[in-house]
């Protein structure tokens, strides 16, 4: 069987500065065990699978090297980027994507690919060991992150964390990982974030969509979103050697994630 295959970089409009996602297009006669041995393979945080669906535009199943989530954010955008880009749907401003998390509202605007988050619930949490980071807290949104602020960018650039100590933590609080946020130091972006999610493979995430939309979701719930505005722009990647923008827009109680998506692979996978 030969599918068509993408790889797409997320978060940037050069190729190799974003997260990348790797896009199995039209996947229908694959079964899970098949995507998740595809998903290991790829060896890229997220490996995407494009079905039909009966109610909503397409289907979208995510899979890490090592288990499937319901939602993921840079997945999602570079998955709808293939999506548009290849024809397995008709290209238009508005559609639907079907995933885990439910059916989701997504829009093209001007080339940058938007997803609505899937509501969130704030929990508090601990202190995170080994991290000076202020009132962390736990958001649900699909994946499980836990969100603090640390003093400035500097502190969060040079931070190296306790990758063992992490996984147990996380692990043992109920979360996926920890994304930790400070104001920028730049001109380019509101916020610098960062994502470490060693329990899953990922030591630390390029540019992480789910997490970003979780410090949105934060900063709603804790009042501060006023200090940033209702639409800012994120950097993220610089400690793995990337320069990803994410865009989030505040609207009432909805959460929307955006980003710019280019394809650096383009061809046919042999299944």
């Amino acid at each position: 069987m030969r599918l068509k295959f993408k790889q797409v970089d997320v978060f940037t409009k050069i190729p190799f500065q974003g997260n990348p996602v790797a896009v199995v297009i039209g996947a229908q006669g694959l079964d899970t065990g098949a995507m998740q041995r595809i998903a290991n393979w790829t060896n890229l945080s997220e490996t995407t699978f494009l079905l039909n669906s009966a109610v909503a535009d397409y289907r979208l199943r995510i899979f890490t090297p090592r288990m499937e989530l319901p939602f993921a954010g840079h997945p999602t955008i570079g998955s709808a980027h293939a999506a548009l880009e290849s024809g397995f749907i008709p290209r238009k401003a508005r559609f639907r994507q079907e995933c885990g998390a439910g059916v989701l509202d997504l829009a093209a605007e001007e080339g940058r690919i938007f997803v609505k988050g899937p509501a969130g619930r704030i929990e508090p949490v601990g202190p995170i060991p080994g991290i000076e980071a202020a009132s962390p807290r736990k958001v649900h949104i699909g994946p499980v992150w836990v969100v603090a602020e640390m003093r400035d960018a500097r502190s969060l650039a040079e931070l190296r964390p306790d990758m063992g100590a992490l996984t147990a933590w996380t692990g043992s609080v109920g979360a996926g990982g920890v994304t930790l946020f400070a104001p920028s130091d730049d001109c380019v972006a509101a916020i610098h974030v960062r994502s470490f999610a060693p329990a899953h493979g990922i030591p630390e995430d390029p540019v992480c969509g789910s997490g970003n939309l979780s410090v949105a979701a934060y900063l709603r719930e804790s009042g501060m979103l006023g200090k940033y505005g209702d639409s800012y722009v994120a950097r993220q990647g610089a400690q793995c050697g990337r320069d990803g923008r994410v865009h989030l827009r505040v609207e009432g109680e909805a959460i929307w994630l955006g980003g710019d998506a280019v394809t650096c692979v383009d061809g046919t996978l042999q299944v």
